[in-house]
């Protein structure tokens, strides 16, 4: 009898081992289906914007949702995918990096999209026991939330570590301008609808594509409509500087010639020394980035002249070169570019949505 006794204790012993294994391995994938459910639905509001500036927060929802429930069907929850619907699906913003809680107030500084995985007896099927059926308990329910989380304010950025840099060009473009072209109708303060580009291909072609462009060259003296070259790195930046920044980049080095932080200020603001024109000896290069994306200062004023001037830097916006033209007359020399989502390398997150338009951070899980 004892020796019956001790084989159903080992026996309980090693049924109730068993089943809180298969309970803990369970939960991680329930929690690991709600991180790639969620992470792919954040994902999926920068693939919209990137193809869509102007895409409404309304319309960005069934896409999110589509994404986020495609990832979740592709993790195995007890060797199957899980299902979600609609409603355990949460796109909107949050004012923290912790996640929080998601509104639709679109003054918040991070989209958040948080997904809901069941592992329910109403919904998937209740995480099963094996041996503790035989003690009349058949599974159990779990349920795990995520929140994947994106920032759309940047107010500055790091110091890249090694060989990375920064997708920034050194013009500045005036806020009049740039504010205007995101309200108006084409023809206004210069805003334009000519290019349009191939969005499996990158090809930049003459059309129109529904998104406002506008032309970066300087077409006036005075501040606003007076755009320039900016000194991100020393005051004294050849042309081979200008060169090498617009096709590689802002490096390290450049920020340690700086000498301050690429940043906006307490007061939301930035001064950057540089000068009045953008040269035609730089031609080619641009000509090279035509339809990449690249992060621009946007200046709120500019004092001096020449290598004298001094700009008052407010935000960082993603924009898409489209055509360049810096020869013939001044009437015809053109960079033209457009809005463009942007994802930006060691971006420093604001909580104010207004230090930056289309520069956005990477996708990451809520703290």
């Amino acid at each position: 009898m004892l020796s019956v006794a001790l084989m159903f204790v080992l026996f309980s012993v090693l049924a109730f081992t068993i089943d809180t294994g298969y309970l803990s391995q369970s939960r991680a994938e329930v929690a690991r289906c709600a991180d790639s459910a969620a992470l792919a639905g954040c994902w999926d509001v920068y693939r919209q914007l990137e193809s869509d500036v102007d895409t409404n927060a309304s319309d960005l929802q069934p896409g999110v949702v589509s994404s986020a429930s495609q990832f979740a069907s592709l993790n195995s929850v007890c060797e199957a995918g899980p299902t979600i619907s609609a409603n355990d699906i949460q796109f909107g913003y949050t004012d923290t990096l912790r996640g929080g809680s998601i509104s639709n107030n679109s003054n918040l500084p991070f989209y958040a999209v948080r997904v809901r995985v069941n592992k329910t007896a109403e919904q998937n099927g209740q995480v099963p026991y094996f041996f503790g059926r035989i003690f009349g308990n058949n599974g159990r329910d779990m349920t795990t939330e995520s929140t994947a989380v994106m920032a759309r304010g940047i107010s500055g950025f790091e110091t890249p570590s090694g060989t990375d840099t920064l997708d920034i060009l050194p013009f500045a473009l005036d806020e009049t301008t740039w504010e205007n072209m995101l309200q108006i109708s084409s023809g206004s303060y210069g805003a334009v609808d000519q290019y349009k580009v191939n969005p499996t291909t990158g090809a930049v072609t003459s059309g129109s594509d529904g998104i406002l462009e506008v032309n970066l060259y300087p077409q006036g003296t005075g501040s606003p409509g007076n755009r320039g070259t900016v000194d991100i790195g020393g005051s004294n930046n050849s042309t081979n500087d200008i060169k090498r920044q617009i096709l590689s980049g802002i490096s390290a080095s450049d920020l340690q010639a700086l000498g301050k932080s690429l940043a906006l200020d307490d007061t939301g603001k930035l001064q950057l020394n540089g000068d009045t024109g953008i040269s035609a000896g730089v031609k080619d290069q641009l000509a090279q980035i035509v339809g990449e994306k690249r992060i621009i200062p946007v200046f709120r004023s500019v004092t001096g002249n020449g290598n004298n001037a001094n700009y008052t830097i407010v935000k960082f916006v993603g924009v898409r070169v489209m055509n360049v033209n810096l020869t013939g007359s001044l009437n015809s020399k053109r960079l033209i570019v457009q809005p463009a989502a942007v994802i930006a390398k060691n971006g420093i997150r604001s909580n104010s949505t207004s230090s930056s338009d289309f520069v956005l951070s990477p996708v990451m899980l809520a703290e």
